[in-house]
Parts: structure tokens; C-alpha cells; sequence
């Protein structure tokens, strides 16, 4: 089993529910930030790393994702007939990803700054860690509201607190997954199990991040790449 990466997983088959009348007839990773659906600027990150294989989930109006994403080269996982949150969602897409630790990355946000994906591949230590997530601090984040999600100590290991905020980035290994009985869970459920045994750690963005998970987080966005 390899120690480093080379597969990603996007996060693609959720309702969009806080995104209104937006997501009415379109999936989230579709609407449009700066001329181009959101799932494109992920892409961006990691057509930039080159991993073997790229794998999105789609659930939610799939066959618009799927259209989209499949001249890209992109595999996909169906989730049918239940959505399997994010933690269901990775170990249902295992068979494409490979084995082995992969990089997640969520959809719904926009990076200003280094790549954060790059970054993660390398501070990523296979043998202190089993996540290593991106966390940005509070003040450089756009659109977020909230104290944060996690604090870290010296040495990079976090638990749950104030000061960071998950961006949405992550290298995680997989074999935790198969001990979970239930069908539909959050990854948070595997980062807690990683958090009791002292191997959950975050690297910190130096850049800047915006949540496009609302719609006003469009325009920020759309400002915070205008900047770049």
C-alpha cells in the first residue's frame, strides 16, 4: 500500500440546500463563480498536482455533474438511492480511488494563495499521521462565520476548539473506514477515532479563503479572486 497520495476525491453530491433558489435546478458545484462553475476552480488545484485519478461523488441532479465532468476525465461514483454523507461518500468511491491515503477536497470554496493541495502533499508525514487537514486561521477566512473548528499545539496536532477553520483540503488514509457500521456518515466520525489516538493533524494556510456555501459568498469570492 503506497504511503503518498496520488488519487483525489471531490466532494460533488450534496443538495446545496443553503444556496436557495440557486441550487433549484443546478447541483452546487455548478454555479458560477467569476464566469466559471465552482467545481472548475477545484479542479484548477488539482490539474496543478497531477494525481493518477481524480473521483467525484454525485448525488444530487447528477446527470448535469456528469455531463460536465466526465470530458474531463473525472471517474464518478453514484450515490443511489441515499445520499451517504461525506464519510459513506469516500468508502463507497475506494474501488476508483485505489488503495492507500488520497486527498479530499471540497467544492463549495475558493483559495487565494498557494495551492492547497500542493501544500498538503508536502508536509504529509504517513508516519505521525493518518489526516493531515488544511486549516485556515479565522481572521484570513471570507464569508465564514464561527470561532473556527479546530486548535492546533506546536506540533500541528489538533482537536476540536477555536482559531482554524477547515478549508475543505485533506490527505486521509482509508483503512478506518471499514469499521464503521453505519451506511451514511460524516468524515468526522474518522477524524475523532484519529484525534484519540494522536494522529490528526492540520497544516496551516498562508493564504486566503472564501466559503461560497451561501449565495452572498459569491460575490465575495468573485472580490477575493479579483484581488489575486
Amino acid at each position: 500500500m503506497t504511503q503518498h497520495p496520488d488519487a483525489v476525491m471531490l466532494f460533488a453530491a450534496g443538495f446545496g440546500t443553503r444556496m436557495g433558489a440557486l441550487t433549484k435546478d443546478r447541483p452546487k458545484p455548478l454555479i458560477e463563480v467569476a464566469g466559471r462553475p465552482l467545481i472548475d476552480h477545484a479542479l484548477d488545484l488539482v490539474d496543478d498536482l497531477g494525481p493518477d485519478r481524480t473521483v467525484a461523488n454525485l448525488h444530487y441532479l447528477p446527470d448535469q455533474l456528469e455531463t460536465h465532468l466526465a470530458p474531463k476525465g473525472v471517474l464518478l461514483s453514484h450515490e443511489q438511492p441515499e445520499i451517504l454523507e461525506t464519510g459513506g461518500g469516500l468508502r463507497a468511491a475506494l474501488p476508483l480511488l485505489g488503495p492507500g491515503p488520497v486527498y479530499t477536497l471540497n467544492t463549495d470554496a475558493i483559495w487565494a494563495g498557494p495551492n492547497p493541495l500542493a501544500l498538503l502533499r508536502a508536509a504529509w508525514d504517513p508516519d505521525r499521521m493518518d489526516a493531515l487537514l488544511m486549516c485556515v486561521p479565522v481572521e484570513q477566512t471570507i464569508g465564514h462565520a464561527g470561532p473556527g473548528d479546530f486548535t492546533a499545539d506546536v506540533q500541528g496536532r489538533i482537536t476540536r476548539g477555536p482559531g482554524l477553520v477547515y478549508g475543505g483540503a485533506q490527505i486521509m488514509k482509508t483503512d478506518g473506514l471499514a469499521a464503521i457500521s453505519d451506511g451514511a456518515f460524516s468524515l468526522n466520525v474518522l477524524w475523532d477515532q484519529m484525534h484519540k489516538q494522536g494522529r490528526l493533524f492540520a497544516a496551516t494556510y498562508p493564504g486566503r479563503w472564501c466559503d461560497v456555501g451561501r449565495p452572498e459568498g459569491i460575490a465575495l469570492a468573485e472580490g477575493l479572486i479579483a484581488d489575486v
